[in-house]
């Protein structure tokens, strides 16, 4: 179990870094009109976007495996608040995705200021998850 539970973590946090640093390019890019910095940063952004997939399916699978193969949290309410923000934080993937395709297009209608305030919410959501993880409150 210790294995499963180091490969989840180490997913976790390899996910994080990407949802961390991609609205950060998204700042850059709703703040770019040279269009070849604007380039350059749609090309992060997508080899970035694709990383981060890759990298929240083991995340999901391992932490699945705790839940339902060694019956971690099973019927304990931190868990179910656990799981409905990770589903959050799956829904906040996918809007970066769409975020994404909207630059591509050209149509981005945000500020910098909006995707400055949008890349404070996996902060929030990880601070929410580990407390949760750590302290049990319910």
């Amino acid at each position: 179990m210790l294995w499963v539970k180091s490969l989840h973590i180490l997913f976790v946090v390899s996910w994080f870094a990407g949802l961390f640093y991609l609205p950060r390019i998204f700042v850059n890019l709703a703040m770019e009109s040279d269009r070849t910095s604007t380039e350059r940063l749609l090309l992060m952004a997508r080899k970035l976007y694709r990383f981060m997939t890759i990298l929240a399916v083991p995340a999901l699978v391992f932490g699945l495996w705790l839940w339902m193969g060694y019956g971690i949290g099973r019927s304990a309410g931190w868990m179910h608040a656990k799981l409905a923000l990770v589903i959050i934080l799956i829904g906040y993937h996918h809007a970066c995705g769409s975020l994404l395709r909207k630059f591509e297009a050209g149509k981005n209608a945000r500020s910098h200021k909006w995707y400055r305030w949008f890349n404070e919410a996996p902060v929030i959501l990880l601070l929410a998850v580990v407390i949760l993880v750590v302290v049990k409150p319910f």
